[in-house]
């Protein structure tokens, strides 16, 4: 029986000891980012709205914390989202060079066995 290629690779990545993305939290993390990307605006939005339907001083300033909670919510949401969102597209392309590497050992290790056969010949 003839080992396909994925799982040659799968064999290899056991190997290296890299870990199973689908194992792990990353997606998770992910979906976790992008809701508090788009949770943050809903949330100021929201708290500019409490402020200013209020004249008392002590309800818009718990408006403000709210918005400042929902700006900080927006950038922690969008550094995991671009954290998580880059590994993904970083572990395809080592996919990818690696397999373009093995491809081009392949060739040249073929290249060089007809190539010292022809000198062997000759």
């Amino acid at each position: 029986m003839t080992e396909t290629r994925a799982d040659r690779f799968a064999r290899e990545l056991a190997d290296l000891k890299i870990p199973d993305p689908a194992a792990g939290r990353g997606s998770l993390w992910l979906r976790a980012g992008a809701t508090a990307m788009a949770a943050g605006p809903a949330l100021a939005v929201l708290a500019y709205f409490l402020a200013h339907n209020t004249s008392d001083p002590l309800a818009q300033r718990d408006a403000l914390v709210l918005a400042l909670i929902g700006v900080a919510l927006s950038v922690v949401g969008a550094a995991l989202f671009v954290r998580y969102s880059l590994t993904g597209v970083l572990r395809f392309w080592m996919a990818r060079q690696s397999y373009d590497l093995d491809q081009l050992g392949e060739r040249l290790s073929e290249s060089r066995i007809h190539r010292d056969d022809a000198a062997s010949v000759a």
